[in-house]
């Protein structure tokens, strides 16, 4: 087993998936990745399926070294980059980090949330069918709590084989308005809150974390009250309390809520979302269920492809390349006798 060593590292930063399912009945959030797009990325760089579990780093990045062999890694998401003993790796790429060099993650610089990828996985135990971690359950990650600075990763050696490769594919996304659709509660809303909703400019506030996104704007007025029986919530719920200030529901949800729903971001520009920092002016366009579901399908498909946008890199043949390649085979003493057996 090879073993991934964390030198130092946010305080948030820690083991996500595509999240677990099938117990939100039993009060269990979901939890995964904040960007599932970037997720794929790095995973598509070192030849694993699109939700193979990696290091989420949010705000912040990290140092890691390897013990016990080397190990092929990516990084991607929010424009991150990395380097090895002080060298810079391009971006988009996947790379090799020897025994005994040093990886260092840079904080991601046009969002918020990166991802660091091995190549074959992470050989931790899932819990409930989940390497996501969830901070107030304290489910997932490494044994139920976030990485810090000595943690081992155990991952799987049989994984490492393989060139690196870079990944020409481009993010195809919407940049105007958030899409939303309206509902399941925006009978509890005014006429003109609907409209304010679709016609004014929020701000995404400093209260804002993994398990909701609080914006600041136009008071939406309840029609009534802002009390309901609760119900289910999925990813993207925007809830509005008494306050008429909405929130945007992301990962690490409440599975159940009891207060009205007045849209939902679509789950095709909720990654969008996940990387607007605090601060981001935002806007609403409300949309039908086709156009959703042709969106959620058009993101489906493109992760599907990121295989195909792998080629080999291409390094430059640099003094540093080369002695990096291991290329004498062994040397011989010019004075020693030559042996012709």
């Amino acid at each position: 087993m090879i073993d991934l060593v964390v030198k130092s590292c946010g305080p948030m930063t820690a083991l996500q998936d595509r999240g677990r399912f099938g117990y939100q009945g039993f009060g269990v959030s979901p939890s995964g990745a904040m960007d599932r797009r970037a997720l794929a990325m790095a995973n598509a760089l070192v030849g694993n399926p699109p939700d193979t579990g990696a290091i989420e780093f949010v705000n912040l990045g990290g140092a890691f070294t390897c013990d016990g062999g080397d190990l092929r890694l990516a990084v991607a998401g929010a424009g991150a980059v990395a380097s090895i003993d002080g060298t810079a790796v391009p971006p988009l790429t996947s790379f090799i980090l020897r025994e005994g060099q040093t990886l260092e993650v840079g904080h991601p610089r046009t969002g918020t949330f990166a991802y660091l990828a091995v190549a074959g996985g992470l050989a931790v135990e899932p819990q409930l069918g989940s390497l996501s971690f969830h901070l107030r359950s304290r489910l997932g990650g490494l044994k139920g709590a976030s990485l810090q600075a000595g943690n081992r990763l155990p991952c799987r050696p049989e994984g490492q084989a393989g060139e690196p490769m870079e990944l020409a594919a481009d993010i195809s996304e919407e940049t105007g308005p958030l899409r939303v659709m309206l509902g399941p509660q925006d009978d509890y809303f005014t006429p003109d809150s609907i409209r304010l909703l679709l016609e004014s400019e929020f701000t995404i506030s400093p209260q804002a974390d993994r398990m909701g996104f609080q914006l600041t704007g136009p008071k939406l007025e309840h029609a009534k009250g802002f009390n309901i029986v609760s119900d289910g919530i999925v990813d993207g719920h925007i809830q509005v309390p008494g306050s008429g200030q909405p929130i945007v529901l992301m990962r690490d949800r409440q599975t159940a809520g009891g207060y009205p729903k007045i849209a939902t971001v679509i789950s095709a520009d909720l990654a969008r979302f996940a990387q607007m920092r605090s601060g981001t002016k935002v806007r609403f366009r409300a949309v039908e269920r086709d156009e959703a579901v042709a969106a959620a399908r058009q993101l489906r498909d493109w992760i599907a492809s990121l295989p195909t946008h792998l080629t080999p890199v291409r390094y430059a043949l640099t003094t540093e390349h080369l002695l990096s390649r291991n290329l004498i085979g062994g040397t011989v003493d010019a004075l020693s006798p030559v042996s012709h057996d």
